[in-house]
Order: structure tokens, then C-alpha cells, then sequence
């Protein structure tokens, strides 16, 4: 039932063994600095025989970060952490991107390093707490960007990719979803800009462009992927044009040659399939919450070229042969997802028949 997902592939410079890609999940367990742990690395070095890892959004830069333990790769300490990953993955057969992350307006001063107003298109708070040490906040209305520093965050996005690779990466994933930054210059709810990177929609997908076309000049478009989630409310996002939206970027982005865009689906079937026909590289695709035999049509079917899982990698390090062979899951413990040790994180058992 599952074979169509265990074909090889290539994937831009990588050579995949199979389909079926560990999707980024934040877990909250870095150090306070940003800096991954042996820890982290054996989470996912645990999950090596995924054909790809992404990890975990990461941000490229102080301004970039929203939630509390979250890792970074914008300084020497937290390169040298990543390393610790990317060599145990590596050295498990495995190959991983690093997923660069900025919040934009979904944060909270208390969050940071430097303690300052989160930044974002425009100065619209959003709506919903922000967990702090103190516990839940609601977060603060952010200060807009100048065109300037619009820039300047273009720049630490290239900066960041550099430094993943550094680290030791394969390739790097810009996060374009969830409502995070680049998701909100996309959605007018959140971008009423009135320079060159808002009002009109070739406008709100400037930043996108940019920030693409930066890391795929710094680190090479067959290392580069995007991930867009068209429609996801989530952090506040109301968007009423993705029909036109997403289009017009991927028409846009296409000329680049990434190695892979990245859709986190919200059940818009002919968006999907728009997307599908104007993509001319890899699509993976993230079905959330559907089983693993619809996700293996749509390799089958050429829906996707490859298919991302979130939870179920979580709870199951070999997912990989637990599939294949058909064996038993281990269930998620949603209680464990955000924050802790090894609880919930590097215990969860390998199948043994």
C-alpha cells in the first residue's frame, strides 16, 4: 500500500533514498543562548532514516526569535552546536536542512536576548498569549520595519543560510508559513505597507522573492527550500487571495530553481493543484492529520513528489521500518511536545517484533 514511498529520489543536490521527509517541529530545547545540545543532536540523529530531516525553525537573527529555547545560527556558539547535530545525523546515514525561522510579530520582549519590541510588515498586534517564563503574555503590538531594515533582514537571512551551511548542513528551509514573517508580508491582514513591499500583491510577495533569491545566491538554489502554508490561520493570519497569491509567487519563484517548495495543505484542492502544475522542482507536501496510505497516493499520483510527517515522526524514531514493515506506532504525548528533557523526546522506543 505504502510502496510508492520507498523509491529513491533526488532532491536539488541531495539523493534521496526514499519519500518520506521528517516535517520541522519546534521543541523548546535548546539552551537559552540558542544553542543546540547533545540532546538535540541525538533526537535527531535518532531519526536519520528519514530521506530528509528538517529541523526545527531556527532563527536568523536576536529580532528573529519568538518563543522561549528555541535555537539560532547567527553566532559562533550556535554554529558550533548545530555542528554536534549535523555530524551525528551524518554519521547515522542521514541528511538535514535547517529550517530559518523568523517570528516577525509572534513574540514577546521577555523571549529575546536583547529584550526589544518584536518587529513585523506592520504595527498590528496579534490577536493571543505568548508563553514567558512568567508564564502567558499577550503579545505586544510590533514596531513596523523600515524599508531599510526590510533590507537588513534580507541580509540575515542570507547571513543565517551561510552559517548553516558552516554548520554543516545540507541545505537549509526558509519558513514561509504558520503566520511567521514572510507569511506576514504575504497576507494583507498583516501587511499594510504602503512603500514597495506592501498594497498590491506583486508588492506583499516582494519580501519572499528577496529573501529566496538571497539564499539561494549565498548557498546555491539546489540547497534552498521554501515552506508556504496558503490559507493557515494560524498566528492570526486571515487571508481572502490565495488564489492569486500563491500563484503569482511560485510563477515567480520558479525562474530560481529552488531544490523544493514545501506546502503545508489547508484543503484547497485546486490551489493544490495549481501549485502543483507551476512548481517546476520538488513539491513536498505536509497533509496534516491524514493517514499514511492518502499521503503515498499522492506520491503515487504525482500530487507530490515527496511527503512530509510531523507527530508521527516525533513519537517514532524508526518510523522509516516501523512503516515498511508494517509494525505498531507509538501515539504522540502531546504533554511532552514543548519544553523538558528527554521525556517525551529521545525515549520513545524502537519497534522490537
Amino acid at each position: 500500500m505504502l510502496n510508492p514511498l520507498w523509491t529513491p529520489t533526488t532532491v536539488g543536490a541531495l539523493a534521496l533514498p526514499h519519500r518520506l521527509v521528517m516535517a520541522p517541529m519546534t521543541r523548546d530545547r535548546s539552551t537559552p543562548e540558542g544553542v543546540p545540545t547533545p540532546l538535540n543532536a541525538e533526537y535527531y540523529a535518532q531519526r536519520a532514516s528519514h530521506a530528509l530531516i528538517i529541523t526545527e525553525g531556527t532563527q536568523p537573527s536576536a529580532d528573529g526569535q519568538g518563543y522561549l529555547l528555541t535555537p539560532g545560527i547567527h553566532n559562533d556558539e550556535q554554529i558550533a552546536g548545530w555542528r554536534t547535530v549535523t555530524d551525528a545525523v551524518h554519521a547515522a546515514g542521514g541528511r538535514i536542512v535547517i529550517q530559518l525561522m523568523h517570528v516577525g510579530r509572534i513574540s514577546h520582549p521577555d523571549n529575546t536576548p536583547h529584550g526589544r519590541q518584536p518587529v513585523a510588515p506592520s504595527a498590528i498586534r496579534p490577536q493571543g498569549a505568548m508563553f514567558t517564563a512568567s508564564g502567558p503574555q499577550d503579545m505586544p503590538t510590533p514596531r513596523a520595519l523600515s524599508t531599510e531594515e526590510v533590507a537588513a533582514t534580507v541580509d540575515d537571512f542570507r547571513r543565517a543560510a551561510a552559517a548553516a551551511m558552516a554548520a554543516g548542513a545540507d541545505g537549509v528551509e526558509i519558513h514561509g508559513a504558520n503566520g511567521y514573517l514572510i507569511h506576514q508580508f504575504l497576507s494583507a491582514n498583516t501587511n499594510q505597507r504602503t512603500d514597495h513591499y506592501g498594497g498590491s500583491m506583486e508588492n506583499r510577495i516582494r519580501f519572499a522573492i528577496e529573501v529566496a533569491t538571497a539564499v539561494a545566491d549565498e548557498i546555491g538554489a539546489d540547497r534552498t527550500g521554501l515552506r508556504i502554508s496558503p490559507g493557515n490561520p494560524f498566528n492570526d493570519i486571515a487571508e481572502t487571495d490565495t488564489a492569486e497569491v500563491y500563484p503569482a509567487l511560485v510563477h515567480a519563484l520558479a525562474p530560481l530553481g529552488l531544490a523544493y517548495l514545501h506546502l503545508l495543505h489547508a484543503g484547497d484542492e485546486a490551489l493544490l493543484d495549481t501549485l502543483r502544475a507551476a512548481w517546476p522542482t520538488t513539491l513536498i507536501l505536509n497533509r496534516a492529520g491524514t493517514d499514511m496510505a492518502t499521503r503515498a497516493k499522492d506520491v503515487d499520483n504525482g500530487t507530490a513528489d515527496l511527503v512530509s510527517v510531523g507527530a508521527l515522526a516525533l513519537a517514532n524514531p524508526d518510523l522509516v521500518h516501523r512503516l515498511r514493515s508494517d509494525a505498531p506506532l507509538n501515539t504522540p504525548d502531546p504533554a511532552t511536545f514543548y519544553g523538558g528533557g528527554a521525556a517525551g523526546y529521545t525515549d520513545y522506543p524502537t519497534y522490537t517484533a
